[in-house]
């Protein structure tokens, strides 16, 4: 390389490492800021979500509002008429209400619970309607027994009373579909196929039924085609981990966004409430995680 080469390549190189140490002196005179958290994108909301109270049992139930609220949850399941102002004080609705039951095992297929069934859901109809919800849980209670053709008959003629009283205040009696294997033995609305039965022989607008995700999958399995089949009949959804009944994670065997994808291709406008069993420490961060999950 010629001399005057050299030189113009030199002085190219001091020309670089001046401008680098000035660079270096005036970051070190303005350090990057810290980045700014990103706020989560806002829920799509194509599924309303509820979550059910008892699976939060041990937080105060304002807790438990505010911080739904916060996740964009619309709604607090399994509430009664006690707990409806502080639902209404923080703006959430009460998509399934109760406490017009006995119990999961003493239903509307045993005619020896019938008088106080109805009496009890004759009060409390009113009362749903008026505080201006739709939903109120009823259960079928277990077999002892009966063949599923009694229990229909007897099903039948235990709702039916009701049934205009309902439609006069503008509520639907929901049955929830539970899982006669694991969890609530001898149950005997525990297929969906039973259920429908049963709502198609009421052959009203005001008796449907609560499809639970969970309960469902271990009795029955095949859930989006009993879904995309039998979605006329299903007025609300529960969700919860299969396996064990918490969280919708990747311990668990359900696609549930899939699921969520189904349901939303139905048509449904009704709510879907989660209804795990936290096990993690952070118990909210565990129902924000199902709550994105369910966002479809």
């Amino acid at each position: 390389m010629s001399n005057l080469n050299r030189r113009a390549a030199l002085k190219g190189l001091l020309a670089t490492t001046a401008t680098v140490s000035t660079l270096g002196v005036a970051s070190a005179a303005h350090p990057m800021e810290e980045p700014q958290a990103v706020a989560p994108a806002p829920l799509l909301n194509n599924i309303r979500q509820s979550v059910c109270r008892w699976c939060f049992q041990d937080m105060p139930l304002e807790q438990l509002c505010v911080a739904a609220k916060e996740m964009g949850i619309k709604g607090i399941d399994l509430v009664g008429p006690n707990d409806w102002p502080t639902l209404k004080k923080h703006g959430l609705d009460s998509p399934m209400c109760n406490g017009a039951e006995l119990n999961l095992t003493d239903g509307f297929n045993d005619p020896r619970f019938h008088a106080q069934l109805q009496k009890q859901y004759s009060e409390m109809i009113p009362r749903v309607g008026q505080a201006g919800y739709t939903n109120l849980i009823c259960f079928s209670g277990s077999r002892r027994g009966m063949t599923d053709e009694v229990g229909l008959a007897n099903c039948v003629r235990g709702l039916q009373p009701l049934v205009a009283l309902a439609e006069k205040h503008k509520v639907v009696l929901v049955m929830e579909l539970l899982n006669s294997k694991i969890d609530h033995h001898d149950y005997q609305c525990d297929h969906t196929s039973w259920g429908v039965a049963l709502a198609k022989k009421l052959g009203t607008e005001h008796f449907k039924l609560l499809y639970d995700i969970y309960h469902m999958q271990i009795d029955e399995g095949d859930v989006i085609r009993t879904i995309k089949d039998n979605h006329a009949y299903i007025a609300h959804y529960h969700t919860a981990g299969v396996p064990g009944r918490h969280e919708l994670d990747d311990t668990q065997e359900l696609n549930y966004p899939a699921i969520m994808r189904a349901i939303k291709a139905t048509g449904f406008q009704g709510y879907v409430a989660q209804e795990f069993i936290p096990t993690k420490p952070d118990k909210l961060a565990s129902l924000r995680q199902a709550v994105r999950l369910c966002d479809v």
